[in-house]
């Protein structure tokens, strides 16, 4: 589940709610989703093909930069290569090799005010799995009770499964799935788990714009009356990469203007077709590596776009630091 959808003071379905614990060791949904990462197993880069022999050099042919299973991956592809922003809000969707992050959001609504404390683990695998490991910690103050503890801990997995690149590179879309489970701590805010499939694509247009699109279906696992609830979440990263050779400031590499959308919709229960949409407006500032390691910074501002996320939240800021090594 996407960071600030965790924020929900009113919200009907929150994980916040107290049901009793979840058990995730019942659910099918799982399985499916594990037999599909697991064909990342599958990819190899590829290596060079060439038609004819070596006495008839007119039949050769370049070498082939598609690999993978059915030759559905793209050499070519900048997929993987940083060119794509860390989001803010919105869960990553790029390929990772190692990276550790360390992320605040403090959201207010009148009197009522949140802070949530996220740290994070990524490793890329196979040169195509990412797995992940997300650990949040929170504080609310509602209506002068003050409630506090971890949240559901969440294990991700992802791997692209098509790309494509046009011949000049301009165009490089990558598209893939990807598979989240929430495991509750049985803290006062963890009380229910939550299984998300979801898919992906991110979209690289010339050397500065990018896309990031997830789509995930969310479902609540465990008893009570948040139990079963299906929801539909949807977040869009658009970033403009700034290279130092146009902005030279010392010790940045680049500086990337953010905007992301990121909204849910119930899909059954008493809240079925409840939407909420909020975004943010941020920067994140890519630094120079610092021997192995390579510090990125980002602030931005989150705010409610439609009527139901005004009663969630009045404004929100979010700082991030990311650590690739």
């Amino acid at each position: 589940m996407s960071k600030a959808l965790l924020l929900r003071f009113n919200k009907p379905h929150s994980i916040f709610h107290q049901q009793p614990a979840a058990d995730l060791t019942g659910p099918r949904r799982l399985f499916p989703a594990l037999s599909i990462l697991a064909l990342c197993c599958l990819f190899q880069q590829p290596n060079p093909a060439f038609a004819g022999t070596a006495s008839d050099d007119s039949t050769q042919q370049a070498p082939s930069t598609r690999y993978g299973l059915f030759d559905l991956l793209d050499s070519r592809s900048q997929y993987g290569q940083g060119v794509f922003p860390e989001p803010f809000i919105v869960d990553d969707s790029d390929y990772e090799v190692n990276e550790a992050r360390l992320d605040i959001l403090h959201t207010k609504i009148g009197s009522q005010h949140s802070d949530l404390l996220t740290a994070e683990l990524e490793k890329g695998f196979f040169g195509v799995l990412t797995l992940e490991l997300e650990v949040p910690y929170e504080w609310d103050l509602n209506n002068g009770q003050r409630q506090q503890g971890f949240n559901n801990i969440n294990l991700g997995a992802r791997v692209p499964v098509y790309q494509y690149v046009s011949t000049s590179g301009f165009v490089d879309s990558t598209f893939g799935v990807a598979f989240e489970a929430g495991i509750p701590t049985n803290s006062t805010l963890s009380k229910n788990g939550e299984l998300v499939p979801k898919v992906f694509n991110d979209l690289r247009l010339g050397d500065h714009f990018t896309l990031q699109s997830i789509l995930g279906y969310s479902t609540l696992v465990g008893p009570g009356e948040d139990g079963g609830l299906q929801t539909f979440e949807y977040g869009f990263v658009f970033g403009y990469t700034i290279p130092h050779e146009q902005l030279p400031i010392p010790g940045v590499l680049q500086v990337v203007p953010v905007f992301e959308l990121l909204g849910e919709t119930a899909l059954n229960h008493r809240q079925k077709g409840d939407t909420t949409l909020e975004g943010d407006a941020a920067v994140r500032v890519n630094l120079k590596t610092i021997g192995n390691i390579q510090p990125r910074l980002g602030v931005g501002y989150v705010f409610p776009i439609d009527n139901n996320a005004r009663q969630d939240l009045h404004w929100g800021i979010v700082t991030s630091l990311v650590f690739e090594y």
